[in-house]
């Protein structure tokens, strides 16, 4: 074989052993448009439910419908109380931030701008997601749990007191 021949096949093999090692900033954007979000987990919400929320001693029905939107960026979880008129109602845009590796919560209800204004962040373990809210009078948990045996869901609703103490705010169920 030809020096020329070895030559060309070494360069080669070179320029395809360094393309896939090409540094992630060379690859593209770890979000946007064409990075659609895709969760295993997430996609057990996909639908209608019904939930039943125990909140300071009361309990209150909500219809929710979850479903996928913004070419598949977000899982939307619309959720109405069943009281005519509706006392509470809230739209949940859940996503993905691959670039920091966490669940983002963009939690928008009746109680305006100045509530809504917050963004949650989520990590997952297992079959549970923990959203931590910073809202102007403290910090907030939502820790969203799927039960794969009886296909539901639990949220669980938690804020910090006054002497620093974590209090369950509430608790959703929700079933089919």
């Amino acid at each position: 074989m030809s020096k020329k021949i070895i030559t060309l096949f070494l360069g080669a093999l070179f320029c395809l052993s360094a393309s896939t090692r090409m540094p992630i900033a060379a690859q593209g954007p770890l979000d946007g448009r064409n990075r659609i979000f895709h969760d295993e987990l997430l996609d057990h919400l996909v639908g209608e439910w019904k939930l039943t929320r125990k909140i300071r001693g009361q309990t209150a029905e909500n219809a929710v419908k979850a479903e996928w939107v913004l070419q598949h960026q977000f899982l939307r979880v619309h959720m109405k109380d069943l009281a005519t008129p509706p006392d509470y109602e809230a739209m949940i845009f859940i996503g993905y931030d691959n670039a920091s590796e966490r669940y983002v919560a963009h939690w928008i209800d009746v109680f305006g701008g100045r509530i809504s204004e917050t963004l949650g962040y989520g990590a997952r373990a297992g079959n549970r997601i923990k959203f931590v809210f910073e809202y102007p009078d403290g910090p907030f948990h939502n820790t969203f749990t799927w039960d794969a045996e009886a296909k539901t869901w639990t949220c669980l609703l938690e804020q910090k007191d006054q002497t620093g103490k974590w209090k369950e705010f509430a608790v959703d169920q929700l079933h089919r």
